[in-house]
């Protein structure tokens, strides 16, 4: 069985933001990676090329696949902000209502600029969908 393509690395996170473009985008996600950091109280890591996450966990499916994986993290593509709330099982409705303009997927929150978000409901996302991982599978700090 094959293990996760994206995996973390040494890559330094500061550098990696201080690349990210436009400068507006790369402004969210300082902004982003300072809320993250005090939500989870965790050091950022990098996955990948160019997810930023904090925590990480061990999964195992009923299928039998397992590995490791980041607890929540966020990513500044260039469509949007990519915020990652995992394991994306929980009904978090409630909370996403008073989010402000979003897209969602299963585990994957698109925002296209903070200013669009109310940030301190997307703190409460953070820590809500942190609680529900943990719940499930250990969450354990970077």
């Amino acid at each position: 069985m094959t293990g996760n393509k994206t995996q973390m690395s040494d890559t330094d996170v500061a550098g990696f933001l201080d690349r990210v473009v436009p400068a507006a985008k790369r402004n969210d996600a300082q902004v982003l990676d300072t809320l993250f950091r005090r939500v989870t109280g965790y050091q950022p890591r990098m996955w990948g090329t160019s997810i930023i996450g904090y925590g990480t966990y061990h999964y195992v499916y009923d299928s039998g696949r397992e590995g490791d994986f980041l607890a929540t993290g966020f990513s500044p593509r260039k469509a949007a902000l990519s915020i990652y709330i995992m394991p994306g099982y929980a009904d978090f409705t409630e909370i996403l209502g008073r989010l402000g303009k979003h897209k969602i997927g299963k585990s994957c929150l698109y925002v296209n600029k903070l200013a669009d978000i109310d940030t301190d409901v997307l703190a409460e996302l953070i820590g809500a969908g942190l609680a529900n991982l943990n719940a499930r599978w250990p969450v354990t700090p970077t």
